[in-house]
């Protein structure tokens, strides 16, 4: 069951709305910044009720502490992320190598580019996917039935890293340093993947799952009408996997068994997500979407 919102009037021009929003360059924060009441229909989404969504089970939670020394530990780790797979498409890591001040840098430079002055934005903002670094609301702005309440910083940091020169000074040399944390993480778990999957250890690396990086910086602002819309509609991610740091707002969901769950924030922890190339190449059936509320 969904909560449908208000109809658009027959005199609305959707296109015209988008091009006039996209043509500001300020992004859904600029909406924000000029303090509106009421939300503008390109906007409005229709939304699950709050009765699908469960507070209960939790995610599972791996923990990859010693995981490297010790064989008993690392079979049962080794079974805990194939049940996580085949069950969510989902578990969070803890003690996962990369320092919580460095996930809380991140996080910062996130926020801190996002709330730059709109000018400075603006040099920023393109729909020019070749472009080493893309900042914008919405990748499907032209294409989705509505857009998400959300801005997005994005850059391709891997195999080929951009010139340090060509980020932002708010927040580059900290998404350098957290995108080779990152890809590190993404090896090791690439690894157990690999023998989660009855595998050799170095399959799913040796075949080229951990060369690519592609990050994204999303944030939310505060929504005047959070029932209306989404931050970020239900979907899956077309990666091999998806490294998530949560903030500690919360809003995250996961779909398992028809439900909507919530991933409670954890400040020590990633999410990690199956994305559909895994899938797609593997033997795990998993429904893997996520979702993300406004506040």
């Amino acid at each position: 069951m969904v909560t449908k919102t208000e109809p658009e009037s027959s005199d609305f021009d959707r296109d015209t709305a988008l091009k006039a929003f996209d043509d500001t360059k300020a992004g859904v924060k600029g909406l924000v910044d000029a303090g509106i009441a009421k939300i503008p229909p390109i906007f409005l989404h229709s939304r699950p009720n709050a009765a699908s969504v469960q507070s209960t089970p939790v995610i599972p939670t791996v923990d990859l502490q010693g995981v490297d020394g010790d064989p008993n530990l690392r079979r049962r780790v080794i079974w805990q992320v194939n049940d996580a797979c085949r069950r969510w498409g989902f578990f969070q890591v803890i003690n996962h190598g990369i320092p919580t001040t460095l996930l809380n840098k991140m996080m910062e430079g996130v926020k801190g580019f996002h709330e730059l002055e709109t000018e400075v934005k603006k040099g920023f903002y393109t729909r020019d996917y070749s472009k080493t670094l893309t900042y914008n609301c919405n990748f499907d702005f032209y294409q989705s039935p509505a857009v998400n309440w959300r801005d997005t910083v994005s850059c391709v940091m891997a195999p080929r890293p951009p010139n340090p020169k060509e980020l932002p000074q708010v927040c580059g040399e900290t998404m350098v340093d957290y995108s080779t944390q990152v890809m590190l993480l993404a090896r090791r778990l690439f690894v157990l993947l690999s023998e989660a999957l009855g595998l050799n250890p170095s399959y799913l690396n040796d075949i080229g799952c951990s060369e690519g990086l592609m990050f994204f910086g999303h944030y939310y602002p505060a929504c005047p009408e959070p029932d209306l819309t989404m931050g970020i509609s239900s979907h899956s991610d077309s990666s091999f996997l998806t490294v998530l740091l949560q903030d500690q707002i919360g809003g995250l969901q996961v779909q398992c068994d028809n439900h909507w769950v919530d991933v409670e924030p954890n400040t020590s922890a990633l999410v990690i997500n199956v994305g559909d190339l895994l899938q797609v190449n593997k033997n795990w059936t998993v429904t893997t979407m996520v979702s993300y509320q406004s506040h």
